[in-house]
Formats: structure tokens, sequence, C-alpha cells
């Protein structure tokens, strides 16, 4: 299995991002996918998951901002971080069937 995970980058507080996470060798459609952030220095944090379906649920801190979305044909897992903000700052890992990327890194400057 390898997750590679792109779209990171240093912006300022109000820009968006469009993170993706390409995924192969692993039958994508079959499991529940999700983004994490770790923040310097910090444990990792569920940023939002979906499970096969398409439901979707987000931490409080990011609902309203972030959209977790999926493309089972092209084995593709994306989030668009809009109003980003320096607490957003971390490096953002893609988990598809409990399967890391190596990360992302976003910095959000005020």
């Amino acid at each position: 299995v390898q997750l590679q995970a792109s779209g990171g980058g240093s912006v300022q507080a109000g820009r968006s991002l469009r993170l993706s996470c390409k995924a192969s060798g692993i039958n994508f459609r079959l499991y529940a996918v999700g983004w994490y952030r770790q923040p310097p220095g910090k444990q990792r944090d569920l940023v939002a998951r979906m499970i096969s379906s398409g439901n979707a649920d987000y931490a409080d801190s990011v609902k309203g901002r972030f959209t977790i979305s999926r493309d089972n044909v092209r084995r593709t897992l994306n989030l668009q971080v809009n109003n980003l903000k320096p607490e957003d700052t971390g490096v953002y890992y893609c988990d598809i069937g409990q399967h890391w990327g190596r990360g992302t890194l976003v910095t959000v400057s005020s």
C-alpha cells in the first residue's frame, strides 16, 4: 500500500489549499478514510473522516471551513481547506484503511 499526500504549502491566514492523497495497492472504495493533523510539538488529531458510504464528520475547529471528499475511481482522498488560520499549521496525514501517508506540511502565517 502506498499513499502519496500533496498540496501543502505556506500561506497567509484566510487563504485556501487543496490537499490530496493518492492511494495505490489498496481497494480504496472499501475503506473509511480520514485526514489527521499534527501541529509542531503536539499529538496527531483527527480533522475529518468519511466512511465508504460518503458520510463525513469534522473536528469542531474546522467545521464550515474544511471539506473532505473522495474519488473512488481515481483512488484519491481530498481535503479542501478554506479560510486557513495560524492554528491550522501542521503536518496533514491521510489515513486510508489504517494505512498512513507521509504527510504534507501546511504553514499558515498571520
